[in-house]
């Protein structure tokens, strides 16, 4: 662990082609760094008790899919504020990078998860 102190994904659990792109993003920056935990969306959203607590413990990037933020407003509706909300399709669109499949990531989907690593990276 390095000496910083951790920070939280909260990653888009959505069906979208820019949701997958969250999840890939915010598994692979858990993988690739020490400082980092992942949310799950779908146990917050059920107010699972551990979750309730977890959401409180780190301070938490959201990573929504699309312009529904539906990451931050289910943080915010639990009484988290996030530290930032960065937005795939926003950032995806200052890009020529347009992810195509809901499920599988292709050679376009895998660039974009890149480009969003070195974002989330940054914060």
């Amino acid at each position: 662990m390095s000496g910083k102190k951790k920070v939280a994904l909260a990653a888009c659990s959505g069906m979208s082609p820019y949701g997958l792109v969250a999840r890939v993003t915010s598994a692979d920056t858990v993988a690739e760094t020490d400082d980092t935990i992942s949310i799950c969306m779908g146990a917050t959203s059920a107010d699972r008790e551990g979750f309730r607590n977890l959401i409180k413990k780190y301070p938490i990037i959201a990573i929504s899919g699309c312009d529904g933020d539906c990451t931050q407003k289910i943080l915010e509706q639990k009484g988290v504020k996030p530290l930032k909300n960065i937005n795939v399709m926003e950032e995806l669109d200052k890009t020529d990078l347009n992810p195509t499949d809901v499920c599988r990531l292709d050679e376009t989907g895998e660039e974009c998860v890149k480009y969003l690593k070195k974002k989330i990276k940054k914060k």
